[in-house]
């Protein structure tokens, strides 16, 4: 049964990007507050402003503001953008090389620091260093069964690590120490200051696209045989029960309670409650699906959308409206975490409350007294 959980709004139009030009494509996107960063198929780079509106009947809207745009000067897609906003820098996957550019005029800084030989890149969000004024990047690298950590800074880069893995790795996450990584065959979990590694489970990555994706401190999800969303913890046990994906999913994205998938015909909305599916939207063509700062956000080659969530007590009163109330308690009591202290047991209370009303019209008298109690 379905939860009206989010709302496809669209972000910027194709016209904004490329006019009348039909060849341009989007490759890859970055969003850091209100700076969403675009880049493309023909090595640009595009810096818009997105404003949120509330209209006053409280429709969600967004506006965005073209501030530049950047040609990299080589005839090749941008594959990677990520943004570094403590050291006012964006790093730039184009050609197998990292580039560090300004954040703000998308200049190349004049040390022209940059990491050679990469193929995918991430950024360790749960860093090591305790440096504020660096970034921990992993990449992997072109050289066969490597994995490299680096140490970035404003202007400069600096190799920390070296990794070698069994197999050809082809796409990692990482938390700390440890590295999330799927190779040729399988996942598996990788200390990579001690060396110790954890086999999680088989994988063919060349019949389907991995994914391996930070959700928490420690914890992982990825994308796992016959269609099933795994989480992992860096200890490699799984301490939710896994959600039932399409086989085809191409991106996932977290935004608690909920897990996002997409494939090439949906965008799927899960609860990590119940792990139930609550929502789908139809969504052709989309081929990314990421989310910055609790802002999900997905993409086809030529617009981009932001999936605005609907605010969890609306949900829950739906939920009630429609007599759902277990789903209404499991979601209310997850949103704990989202709403402060005092205002969540004023809400909880009033939650009970009408759910015990409810069963009690249901006849169900010992599930409402218990409720009411």
């Amino acid at each position: 049964m379905s939860v009206k959980a989010f709302k496809l709004v669209s972000a910027v139009e194709r016209e904004m990007l490329m006019g009348d030009k039909n060849y341009i494509n989007i490759e890859c996107i970055e969003c850091c507050g209100k700076n969403l960063y675009i880049g493309t198929n023909d090595c640009f780079i595009y810096h818009f402003l997105l404003d949120e509106k509330i209209s006053t009947a409280g429709k969600i809207s967004f506006v965005a503001t073209k501030q530049l745009h950047k040609y990299l000067g080589l005839k090749k897609p941008v594959s990677e953008l990520k943004a570094a906003s403590a050291l006012t820098r964006l790093l730039v996957l184009c050609d197998n090389t990292i580039t560090l550019v300004n954040m703000i005029n998308l200049e190349p800084v004049p040390t022209g620091a940059r990491i050679k030989g990469a193929v995918t890149f991430t950024l360790n969000e749960n860093p090591v260093s305790g440096d504020p004024f660096c970034v921990e990047v992993c990449i992997i690298s072109v050289k066969r069964r490597t994995i490299q950590m680096f140490m970035v800074f404003e202007d400069r880069v600096q190799i920390v690590k070296e990794v070698f893995t069994p197999e050809q790795p082809c796409a990692v996450a990482v938390d700390g120490y440890y590295l999330c990584l799927a190779l040729t065959t399988q996942y598996i979990i990788l200390n990579y200051n001690t060396g110790v590694s954890q086999d999680l489970f088989p994988y063919c990555s060349d019949e389907k696209r991995p994914i391996v994706k930070r959700i928490g401190r420690q914890e992982f999800l990825l994308a796992g045989p016959g269609g099933l969303g795994m989480f992992a913890t860096v200890d490699g046990i799984s301490q939710r029960a896994p959600v039932h994906w399409s086989e085809n999913v191409i991106g996932a994205a977290l935004c608690f309670p909920y897990v996002v998938a997409l494939d090439d015909e949906f965008i799927t909305v899960h609860s990590m409650l119940d792990q139930q599916q609550k929502q789908t939207l139809p969504f052709k063509e989309g081929h990314i699906l990421q989310d910055f700062e609790g802002k999900v956000i997905v993409a086809t080659n030529k617009g981009v959308y932001i999936l605005v969530p609907l605010p969890l007590e609306k949900q829950i009163q739906d939920l009630l409206a429609s007599h759902r109330v277990e789903e209404a308690l499991v979601l209310a009591k997850g949103a704990r975490r989202n709403i402060p202290k005092e205002k969540f047991q004023v809400m909880y209370k009033r939650i009970l409350q009408q759910a015990g009303f409810i069963q009690f019209a249901q006849l169900q008298f010992l599930e409402a007294k218990e409720l009411f109690r």
